[in-house]
């Protein structure tokens, strides 16, 4: 085990190198625990095809959901960001399909989190509302508010997220993504709070935030739930 930089450490697991954080306190709120490995003894076959294991078919553990298959079943090796592995790392075919499509989440959909997005901002029951900059912050633990006032959400601490749709949609297409409902516990504060957030001036930009944040949010729960 080495440390480097930025309160992160270099770690060796039977699975590869990962590259974490100093102190799990500060995981990323969609990060996954590595699997336990299914033992040798209980995968006398492939879970995949069920092929027998002999000298000549070797038994391959999935990085990911850490069943037993051969070489065959077990071949792709694919980033998995989420148990924040340095390079790719052997799995199944259904995981590693799941896995794809979560590098495409860290590759695009992060960034467009924390470039922002403009939206009219009503907290609870309140009348008032203010134009406010959201952004996801860069260690995805927060969503920062900026516009006359500052506050901050941690992730961690949302209950449930409503996408609001604006209800119009071209032909054949899905309605845009207009706002969000936000429900959320402070730290220190078992009441309830939430936020209202609807499209600024920049409906495109604001539109991109929320079906971004959509997507985390599946990853976030799945997290919260393993």
């Amino acid at each position: 085990m080495s440390s480097v930089p930025d309160g992160k450490k270099l770690v060796r697991s039977p699975s590869g190198l990962r590259m974490v954080p100093e102190n799990g306190a500060f995981n990323s709120p969609f990060s996954l625990c590595e699997p336990q490995w299914v033992p040798d003894k209980e995968c006398p076959s492939c879970m995949q095809c069920n092929k027998k294991f002999d000298f000549l078919t070797r038994k391959h553990h999935c990085r990911r959901c850490g069943r037993c298959f051969c070489d065959k079943c077990c071949s792709t090796k694919v980033a998995l960001p989420r148990m924040c592995f340095v390079d790719p790392v052997r799995q199944c075919g259904e995981c590693s399909r799941i896995s794809q499509k979560e590098v495409e989440f860290y590759d695009k959909q992060l960034k467009v989190l924390m470039g922002g997005g403009t939206f009219i901002v009503t907290s609870g029951t309140s009348e008032k509302s203010e134009t406010m900059i959201c952004r996801l912050s860069n260690n995805h633990r927060y969503l920062f508010l900026d516009g006359e006032s500052h506050f901050e959400v941690e992730l961690t601490r949302i209950s449930s997220m409503q996408v609001l749709t604006d209800g119009s949609a071209p032909e054949g297409g899905n309605s845009r993504a207009s706002g969000m409902l936000l429900h959320y516990k402070r730290m220190g504060s078992l009441d309830p709070q939430q936020l209202r957030m609807e499209a600024g001036d920049d409906k495109k930009t604001a539109s991109s935030w929320l079906a971004a944040m959509h997507k985390a949010a599946k990853l976030l729960y799945e997290a919260r739930d393993q």
